[in-house]
This record gives structure tokens, sequence and C-alpha cells, in this order.
């Protein structure tokens, strides 16, 4: 076997196809990924394959055209867009006489280089050693004897080999445990926003599209956002005002999420359960858009896709058009379907069009606001008490029979808290502010 370079720097890429030539896209999102992972791009070949060899995936003509232009090129790395066995990455490595990465292995590789916090630190390595364990064979070529059944076959290769088995497994399932232990403690934290009856909102959308950018732009967070490709890809999570009262603060909960590719690995989505897992638990989806892309219905198509594999395909989407600032002659706006906002036309970047999107938001989510002065008996403590746990008292003054409040709060609670055995001083002003609430909810009947 040839010696590994530490470089690899300088790469040469394959794009396999199938039939016609490679989808629009394709070359420049994997020239994007390779860039993003650290490389310099060299060259790009592309490879038609009717029938993928078993061996080397690509035909031993093209095999010598990509050791010739690896040569003249100077690339010390090839890198592949497609899955590769064991095997072919193996045998494309010997023949080619220079390290031989698969798109999962870049992929991983710039996870490994973006992941920050610990539990993605922890996610990535788990990934990576899964991907790895089907790699060791022939790993140890230069102790000669290698895994075999018959004898004279059973060498210190073998030992080694099978030592190296064990070790991967006992860190994987040592990764796992801890692992287990983090997700119950995000998943305790997401239970205690779900007490708090806030409503959850995740950003989604493919790579690059702004997603973090516009977190950013909603939260006033210092989230990581570059012109790359998976910039960000621990999830992010704060809470935000959209009634743009500075006496209510979090009635909304927004996390922002690791981006999409084509082709996602099914490893990678796996490895990434908990970043995920705030897509599917959330109230409403921010499908975050590249306005400019040329190829956007189709992004859109496949972050759909991806969404139904985790389980959050049913979840209902507000779609996000971001970079408007790129289009000569667009201004930001609202799409509605129906009386319902569907879409929303902003630049996070330069901050325009934000306005709508937390009005949009409002109107999604139902966060109408109910503001009005209430009389509460003097055995209303209880009442009294949530209210002011719920910050929407603004101004309070105590009667000879109780006390008379003036309350500013989102409708969903005023509700909640209306439909309570004491909540009737609530249920008089929701049948003077929200007369369709009132109504479906609390019958003339019931207050007789």
């Amino acid at each position: 076997m040839f010696e590994r370079s530490r470089g690899g720097e300088n790469a040469l890429l394959i794009q396999p196809h199938a039939g016609g030539p490679p989808a629009e896209g394709v070359l420049e999102e994997f020239g994007e990924l390779a860039r993003s992972a650290g490389a310099t791009v060299a060259a790009v070949l592309t490879a038609k394959i009717d029938r993928p060899n078993p061996a080397t995936l690509i035909g031993s003509g093209k095999l010598e055209e990509v050791k010739a232009a690896c040569e003249a090129m100077g690339a010390d790395l090839v890198l592949v867009n497609h899955a590769l066995s064991p095997v072919q990455e193996r045998n494309l490595e010997r023949a080619l006489e220079r390290r031989v990465v698969d798109r999962t292995g870049l992929i991983l590789d710039i996870f490994s280089q973006r992941a920050r916090s610990a539990e993605g630190k922890l996610q990535v390595e788990l990934a990576q050693l899964k991907h790895m364990a089907t790699r060791l064979v022939r790993g140890w070529t230069h102790l000669e004897r290698q895994r075999g059944g018959s004898i004279g076959l059973r060498g210190p290769g073998e030992t080694q080999l099978e030592t190296d088995r064990r070790l991967l497994q006992k860190r994987v399932e040592m990764l796992q445990k801890r692992l287990e232990k983090v997700e119950v403690q995000h998943t305790q934290m997401r239970r205690a926003r779900v007490r708090s009856e806030l409503p959850r909102v995740a950003l989604v959308g493919y790579t690059n599209a702004g997603k973090s950018t516009l977190f950013n732009a909603l939260t006033g967070a210092d989230a990581y956002a570059a012109d790359q490709l998976f910039a960000t890809l621990d999830p992010t999570v704060r809470r935000i005002a959209l009634s743009g009262n500075e006496r209510s603060k979090g009635d909304v909960v927004l996390a922002d999420t690791v981006g999409f590719v084509r082709d996602l690995p099914h490893e990678l989505v796996a490895a990434f359960r908990s970043t995920l897992s705030e897509a599917r638990e959330a109230d409403l989806l921010l499908h975050v858009i590249d306005a400019d892309d040329p190829l956007r219905d189709e992004r859109m198509a496949q972050v759909d896709a991806v969404l139904h594999e985790i389980g959050a395909g049913d979840i209902p989407q507000l779609r996000v058009f971001n970079k408007i600032d790129r289009i000569e002659g667009a201004s930001p706006r609202i799409d509605s379907d129906g009386e319902v906002p569907a879409a929303v036309w902003l630049s996070a970047r330069d901050g325009l069009g934000l306005g709508l999107l937390r009005a949009a938001l409002r109107d999604r989510l139902d966060l109408r606001r109910i503001v009005g002065g209430i009389d509460l008996p003097t055995d209303a403590g209880r009442l009294r008490a949530r209210l002011h746990a719920l910050g929407a008292i603004r101004e309070e003054r105590h009667e000879a029979d109780g006390w008379h409040l003036d309350i500013d709060l989102p409708l969903a609670d005023a509700a909640r808290l209306a439909a309570q055995p004491d909540g009737a001083p609530l249920r008089a002003l929701l049948s003077a502010e929200a007369p369709e609430i009132y109504d479906d909810r609390f019958p003339v009947e019931s207050d007789a």
C-alpha cells in the first residue's frame, strides 16, 4: 500500500452519472462541499456509468484517465460524488496511489470541522466510527497476515484487526450511552418549553439558504453564519417576542437546525437526530429558501423529502424566500393562501421584510392578543397569580371588593385561563374581544 499524504488539500473531483449529463447544480454543489472541507479543486471529471464496476465503480479506461489527471494536476486527493463500498474505496486507492474519499466521508469531514458543542462532537465521532467500521480490513497490511479461517493464515494481522474491531465497538457503545444521556437532558428541556406553552418554530431549509442569518436577525443572537455549506451544525434555540410589546417576552421559541443537501446520507440523519428533533417537534416550520437560486424549486422538493424522512412532513410550513436583495426590483411582501400567510419574501442580511415575517408568524400561530380591563373578586387570587406569572398585568388597582386589572396577554393564554372554573372575568373580556373564540368554547348556556 502507498504512504498516505498528510496534505490532501489539492483534490480531483469525480462526478459519476448515468445516461445523459449530470443534473444541473450537482457539480457546483459538490465543488462547494470540497471547498467547505478545505480542499482546493484541481480538476473535475465526469464518469458515465451504465453498469457500476463492483471493484472500482468506474471502468478501467476512466481509471487510467483519472490517474493521468491526478499526476498532471498534482492532486493528492480524489473525491467521488457517490457512495463507495469499502472494497471500491480500497481498490481505487491502490490503483490511483492517492487517498479516495466518497460523498459520505466528505460530508463527515465537514461535520467534524464544524461541530462546536459537546453533543455535536459526540454525534460526529459516532457517525465517523460507524462509517469507518467497514473499512478496517487490510488497514494493517504491513503485518502481512489478514483475517482468515485456514491454517497458516492466522497471524499478527488478524490479531491487530480484531483488536481494532473490539476497541472501535467499545467506543461506539460508550458514545451511544453518552448521547442517550444528552438526549434525555434535551428531552427534559423540550418538555419544559411545552409546559410553558410557548409555540415552537424551527428553521429548516437547504444548506446555505441563509437560515442562521435570519435566526440572528430575528433573535439578536450571534450564531455563526457564513457563505458556505453546513456553516451551522449544532442546534441553537432562542425565545423571541413577536408582539412588539416589550413587557411580554418569549412569545415564540425559535430553533435553528442543520441545513439539508441532496442525497443526505442516512447515517448523518440518524447521527443528528437531536438537531432534527427540533424540526419534528415544532408547531410551525420556517422553510428558508434562497430566492435567487435557479434551482430553488428542486431544493424545496429535496428539503420536503428529508422532512418526510425524519417524520416532520406533516408539520405546517411558512415559506421564507430569502436573499431578495440579489433580485433586481424585488421587494418584501407576503403571499397568502386564502386568508392564511403562505410565504414571505425578505432579505435577512439587510433586515428587509422582518416585520412582515413577524406578522405572518403571529397570524399562522394565532398569536392575537387580548387587551382590556377586568374586575376580580377577592376570592380570585389564584387567577390573579396566574396572570402575574404570565406577565400579563400592565396595571393593577386594589378596590374594596377585589382588584381591577389592565391586562395584555396572548389570545391562547386568555382562552386557556377562561376555561378554568374561576375564569368568568376573562370569559366576559373574551366575549367582547374575540367573540368567535368565545362562541366556540363557551356556549351561552354554559354561563347560565
